[in-house]
């Protein structure tokens, strides 16, 4: 195909849905279903339980994910290398949570407790692969997820669970919307080679639906944040929220596996529900260090 043909070419479409479909009623009774059950109990941990009962939900939730990061890797034929996968997270999740709570830098160590593992592995050589995907885990669900506890545990402590309540409110109300607008009026392929199912439309709904949710939250908990920070918090988190659950997308299509489990009928396993939370964390923990 010339150059000229590609450039005039229309962007690749989705076939039309129809939301009656029985499987689309199913899945969506599933959705339902798990987030009746499951909302309820976490916003009752949340908002009424002591900041450390909200860091150890956090901590159970992001154990599993990194289990199921682990099997993910094993679906390749990657032996990952657990125990210090384990230890790394661990440490990096407990810098982010507590700030200055190592003497000295910890990075040089995990280095070399990383590298000198793979070396003892070195009869294998795909230990250099398996180190560096070792490493991506224990960044991806321990410093990650350390700013999803870490945002409980900001000053002031009282607002932690409204401001965690934020994050799961921008996330939910951002897949709510794009699932809806993208299954309605989804027709371009956002990322076809990663997630053939999403679109541009959904995409752009789900970017609504997050300012949607941070207003919502603010309304109900956070009166004092400003409009405009707002709108702009659930527009960021919504979209780095669209981007973790692309790259998430990405590592089970390398992998092979459509969900990353099968913990949340409907919803996939603990890894499908923490992607965009994962990405999403950081901007709204940075925002609340450093500008409010």
């Amino acid at each position: 195909m010339s150059d000229a043909t590609a450039a005039s070419s229309p962007p690749e479409r989705l076939p039309p849905r129809r939301t009656s479909a029985p499987g689309f009623t199913a899945n969506l009774v599933r959705r339902v279903g798990t987030a009746l059950v499951a909302l309820p109990a976490i916003l009752a941990v949340l908002l009424a339980g002591p900041p450390w009962l909200g860091v150890v939900l956090v901590v159970l939730a992001l154990s599993l994910g990194l289990a199921e990061f682990f099997a993910l890797l094993r679906g390749r034929g990657i032996r990952p290398m657990r125990l210090v996968g384990v230890l790394l997270a661990a440490i990096l999740f407990l810098d982010v949570v507590t700030p200055g709570w190592l003497p000295a830098p910890f990075v040089p160590l995990g280095a070399l407790l990383l590298l000198g593992y793979a070396l003892s592995r070195g009869r294998d050589l795909e230990s250099v692969g398996a180190a560096a995907l070792t490493l991506l885990g224990a960044l991806y669900l321990g410093a990650l997820g350390g700013t999803i506890a870490a945002l409980r545990l900001l000053q002031p402590v009282e607002e932690g669970g409204f401001r965690l309540v934020l994050l799961l409110g921008i996330q939910v109300f951002s897949d709510t919307a794009a699932f809806f607008v993208g299954n309605a009026f989804g027709r371009r392929r956002l990322l076809p080679s990663v997630s053939p199912g999403k679109s541009v439309e959904g995409a752009f709904g789900g970017l609504l639906g997050g300012v949607a949710g941070a207003f919502a939250v603010r309304q109900l908990g956070l009166p004092g944040l400003p409009v405009w920070h707002t709108a702009g918090l659930g527009l960021a988190v919504a979209a780095l929220g669209i981007v973790g659950d692309l790259d998430e997308s990405l590592l089970k299509r390398w992998a092979g596996v459509k969900d990353s489990g099968t913990l949340f009928p409907g919803h996939g396993g603990m890894l499908d529900r923490l992607d965009s939370l994962l990405f999403g964390a950081p901007i709204l923990y940075y925002y609340f260090h450093y500008v409010r």
